[in-house]
Formats: C-alpha cells, structure tokens, sequence
C-alpha cells in the first residue's frame, strides 16, 4: 500500500512500512510538516507526544485544520508532571517520558487497533533521549520502526540537528528509508 506524501520536496508517495528521520533545529516550522504529513491520505493517526501534552496536540491540531475524529494521542507528560489528565478513546498516556517500553506497547495497539491507512508522528525522539537516554531512544525508534514495517503504516519522527552531535544524527539517519531535513529558514529538502 502506498501513501500519498504532502511534504514539499518529498516523493509524491511512500510505500507502507517507511520511517521517515524529520531533522530540524528548532520545533518552530516542525508542526507544519507534521501537520501535512498526518493529514493526507490517512484513516487514522497516531501522536506520540513526549515534547507536549495532549491539549497542546489538539490544539496543535486545530490551528492546522487537522481532521481530529482521526487522530489518537499518546501523552507521555502529564502523568510524569502531575498535571490533570483524563483518558479516552482518542487519549492515552504513560507514567514518564522515558517509559519507552510503554510507548512501544501503546504504538502497538494502536496499529493493531485500527484498520486502514495508519500514520505515527513520534515528536521527539530528541525528548526520548533526553529522558531515557541516546541508546534506549534509539532501541526504541528500532521497535518503532519494525512495527509499521509489520502494520504496513508510515511514520515520522522528529529529531533535533541542534542538539545531538554528527556520530548521533548519522547514527538514528542509519535507520530510516527517507530523511527530511528543515533549515533555520523553512526549507526542506530531503533525502530518499
């Protein structure tokens, strides 16, 4: 199954199974490209988020005219800082950033929970790392990746160029079919 990719200077569409690296250097132009990647040619879609809480996801969502009766987000904040939480159908959380086991068995149920064109944004896997640390964010990003090999669905997961060295970045773009990368200005250019 392929999909149709609205990323500017991107392929016009990827096959299921494909990890795509979104390198960036600050989150300012991040949301748009996560944005038009989660809203085209999608039935469902799923937020991991470890940089945000699920309202700032919805509301992240809504400024971008984003379909929500499509998404899924995972928060992985809120338990962790205390903040008030209440789960849904469309809404789940982890005890802690770094319970990267629990983001794998969440990203699993929902592939395995739902039927059709499936997306998983992962923002960021630079938060994983900070919280857990380099290695288990990249065993993590590995698990991740298997599963939408498994569940023929595509993902997309952020990473900060400003924040890990080369041997790092070179060592998570090992991992992935397509790489994005944004500049200081906006542009994209990418790597497939």
């Amino acid at each position: 199954m392929d999909y149709t990719l609205a990323i500017e200077n991107t392929p016009d569409t990827i096959p299921g199974g494909t990890g795509i690296l979104l390198l960036h250097p600050s989150i300012g132009e991040t949301d748009r490209i996560d944005t038009d990647f989660l809203k085209t040619d999608t039935d469902h879609f799923l937020v991991v988020s470890t940089r945000t809480t699920a309202r700032e996801v919805e509301q992240k969502l809504e400024h971008y005219d984003v379909d929500e009766s499509r998404a899924v987000i995972l928060d992985t904040l809120s338990v962790d800082r205390g903040y008030s939480r209440r789960g849904s159908d469309h809404v789940h959380y982890v005890s802690a950033p770094d319970d990267l086991d629990g983001i794998v068995e969440q990203v699993r149920n929902f592939l395995e929970s739902h039927d059709g064109k499936l997306r998983v944004s992962v923002d960021s896997v630079t938060e994983l790392a900070y919280y857990a640390d380099v290695d288990r964010a990249y065993e993590a990003t590995k698990r991740l990746l298997d599963l939408l090999d498994e569940h023929d669905a595509v993902g997309l997961f952020h990473l900060s160029n400003e924040v890990h060295e080369e041997p790092t970045l070179e060592r998570f773009r090992e991992l992935f079919e397509g790489v994005v990368e944004l500049d200081v200005d906006g542009n994209v250019s990418s790597e497939f």
